[in-house]
């Protein structure tokens, strides 16, 4: 049996900690799919040594099946005997993804780890460029024509496809100062329906992959380029099709009335989220002066963001103060810098605006009783909702919990510890509590965002839900009905249980179909979520081994069983200090508290903790970057290990340099013997001899489940966003 395998299982009982235990009844399914790992050389034996832990054994490759590979490289292997209970499995190499230091290499391995779909169909690719490279005069008819709107896109600076357009306007009814009553509030979003149509090939691609998934320096889109970034694109200056949201805001932030039509845009400017805000903070500056043309525009839409802010705040929407950082790399995909993404009133802007049309689509589609994917978050299980209890009431927070707690409750929350010491602690506690957001077609409400019903309508370019909102939503203008079809691509998992929406069941093979690309959208997300923080604790990975011996100060940002998982303030990278570092008293770990406390000493170490590290191990492999807690009195004798002095420096590169050197000879050694063992022959004794297995390695692997269990835990945390699923 291997990692990823369909079995069928007996429970047998339950362990000390009360949690199922089972025995394996029999081997449903084989994984499919090829397994990544390094190519090795043990003892005249080619071996792959997974790149994922959890397959937990060496794969043996016999001597034709090779291919090219050289030993150290990264390979893509296909199993052709699955193990046994007195055999190794044995495989083949399909595919040579190059050396472990070649640029871009950990995208490579990750979109095969996790079976994330990289390439198009060759349908695909022959359907994407069979479209018009513009629009044609019978794409314009029976669309409004807002070509002379003054619309906008607002992103980041390194932003490619710009699927979302807004513009506003006051709204007045009647005449004078005094019928002033809100906004008129446009968000345009780009037309992906017009061109992808349901069971063509760029929508079976789309369906398969469900998300693009953003790399660092990299995105596998989920739609063709000549879409995402050509035909579907709200690019400046370019006609494109759009499905427009219409809005009427009144001044206390609430939603008069809206409207969806299909229109024909061109974006007036693409704008960027830091020079938005620079012509916000200072209205008499030289940005603003350069957006003289548009600045009317973008002050109205400030001032509708700050009605629905207020509308907001009082639906008792969780507004978390949480850091999001930007991994910075420099042209070989290295990590240059990694520094927090500042959120301005650009950001909030564009989020309010989008929200508000989200909400529209939603209770459009269900006041027309339609079926359509929402985007359901769910509030705290009771088991959560008792243990977010017990940890307010260990800090001595007077705070309550109903037995269903409401938005409104978490946000108190929230905003009352706003102003202390450990309100970041206290504010994650909180985003744990809860549980992820899903697409399903019940509508069971945001949480989060204190919504009745909700789902996604702002991003067809890289969410597929969203797509199929647009379709329904159009079949409703023109007095039809959506009929979802099935996919011979779909991998459809198994539907979430537990919550208030697994009471939920499909009534209908139609509803069972929503269901199920709902399940199947859901699961992708988290694969394309899992598949990001891969890549990126890889490169934070190879990004500390240069820092090896330097000294920081940071917080802890987790307390567990085994250890301390800090973050450091300069470099934004989270390591683990293992409960052995932490010095010669037993420490307990406090669940209700989150801490680690020493039983003799009485010292505490808890999410928030301010402690100084120091870089002591840097596994790549498990994903791993272990630090050692610089005790009191301990700052002296470690500055010349630390980052503070220049021989610190000397011997951080010192040992940094000793690591490649060793790299770059272990490959020479190990093709030089390689290719005499072949030379030789397989029954020449010297041909086994001059097999080094772990000379063949530069990188060395770690050992034992204490380490596999660190790794795991190492890089893992979800951003505020993804947890919230807004």
């Amino acid at each position: 049996m291997m990692h990823r395998d369909r079995v069928r299982v007996r429970v047998v009982g339950l362990d000390r900690k009360g949690r199922p235990e089972g025995r394996v009844l029999d081997i449903l399914e084989r994984r499919s799919g090829p397994i990544i790992g390094r190519m090795l050389l043990e003892g005249g034996q080619w071996i792959l040594a997974p790149e994922d832990r959890r397959y937990g054994q060496d794969i043996l490759i016999p001597k034709g099946g090779t291919a090219t590979a050289a030993a150290g490289q990264v390979v893509a292997v296909e199993l052709t005997e699955p193990p046994s209970l007195h055999a190794k499995p044995v495989g083949r190499v399909v595919e040579v993804l190059g050396e472990i230091d070649d640029p871009g290499i950990e995208i490579e391995i990750a979109v095969r780890k996790y079976d994330v779909p990289h390439r198009f169909s060759p349908q695909t690719l022959a359907a994407a460029a069979a479209l018009p490279d513009r629009l044609r005069a019978a794409d314009r008819r029976h669309r409004v024509d807002l070509r002379d709107v003054p619309l906008v896109t607002i992103d980041g600076e390194d932003a490619r496809d710009f699927d979302d357009a807004v513009y506003c306007e006051p709204f007045a009814r009647g005449r004078g100062k005094s019928a002033f009553s809100g906004w008129r509030l446009l968000v345009a979003i780009a037309d992906v329906s017009h061109y992808v149509r349901p069971g063509e090939p760029i929508d079976e691609d789309a369906y398969e992959r469900a998300t693009s998934v953003y790399f660092p320096r990299r995105v596998i889109p989920m739609l063709p380029e000549k879409l995402s970034n050509g035909l579907c694109s709200l690019n400046p200056d370019e006609e494109r099709l759009a499905m427009v949201c219409d809005m009427l805001v009144a001044a206390d932030g609430t939603l008069d009335a809206y409207q969806f039509y299909p229109a024909v845009m061109r974006s007036q400017a693409r704008l960027t989220y830091t020079e938005v805000a620079a012509a916000l903070a200072n209205t008499p500056g030289s940005e603003a002066e350069r957006l003289a043309t548009l600045l009317p525009h973008l002050l109205h839409l400030h001032e509708v963001y700050l009605a629905l802010l207020r509308a907001r705040q009082r639906r008792g929407a969780i507004d978390f103060d949480t850091v999001e950082t930007q991994i910075v790399s420099d042209e070989q995909g290295r990590i240059e810098k990694i520094v927090p993404r500042v959120r301005t009133d650009a950001h909030r802007l564009i989020e309010e605006a989008m929200l508000a049309a989200n909400v529209c689509a939603a209770e459009f589609i269900r006041g027309a009783s339609h079926a359509a994917l929402y985007r359901v978050h769910e509030g705290p299980t009771p088991e959560k909702r008792q243990v977010l209890q017990n940890y307010l009431r260990a800090l001595g927070l007077a705070q309550h919990l109903s037995d269903e707690p409401k938005p409104r409750e978490l946000a108190a929350i929230a905003e009352a510890t706003a102003g202390r010491p450990d309100a970041a602690q206290i504010h994650m506690m909180l985003l744990r509590s809860m549980q992820q957001a899903v697409y399903t077609s019940a509508t069971g409400g945001h949480f989060g965002l204190a919504y009745e019903a909700y789902t996604h309508f702002t991003s067809p370019i890289r969410r597929y839900p969203d797509l199929l909102v647009h379709r329904v939503i159009k079949a409703l203008l023109g007095g039809r009905k959506y009929h979802l079809l099935a996919s011979a691509k779909t991998r459809v998992p198994e539907p979430r249980r537990g919550g208030r929406i697994a009471a939920h069941k499909p009534q209908s093979p139609e509803s069972a179909l929503w269901e199920a690309a709902g399940a199947h959208c859901s699961a992708n997300e988290r694969r394309a979520d899992e598949a990001t923080r891969d890549v990126e604790s890889w490169l934070k990975c190879r990004f500390m081994r240069e820092h090896l011996g330097e000294q920081y100060a940071g917080k802890v940002s987790a307390a567990t069983g085994f250890g301390l998982f800090v973050t450091l303030d300069e470099l934004h990278v989270e390591g683990l200090v293992h409960i052995s570092e932490l010095g010669g008293d037993y420490y307990r770990f406090d669940e209700v508290r989150q801490e680690l406390r020493g039983e003799r000493t009485g010292v505490r170490y808890s999410i928030g903790t301010r402690v100084l590290v120091q870089v002591s191990r840097v596994d790549l492999d498990a994903r791993r970057i272990d630090f050692r807690l610089v005790r009191e009195g301990q700052g002296e004798r470690l500055l010349a290990q630390g980052r503070s002095g220049a021989s610190t420096s000397a011997s951080a590169v010192e040992q940094l340099d000793a690591i490649h050197m060793a790299d770059r000879q272990a490959k020479v050694r190990s093709r030089e013997r390689v290719a005499l063992a072949r030379a030789q022959g397989p029954d020449n004794p010297a041909a086994g001899r001059a097999a080094d297995s772990r000379a063949a390695k530069p990188v060395p692997r770690s050992a034992g489940k204490t380490a596999a269990k660190r790794g795991s835990k190492a890089g893992s945390k979800v951003s505020a966003k993804r947890r919230s699923g807004r």
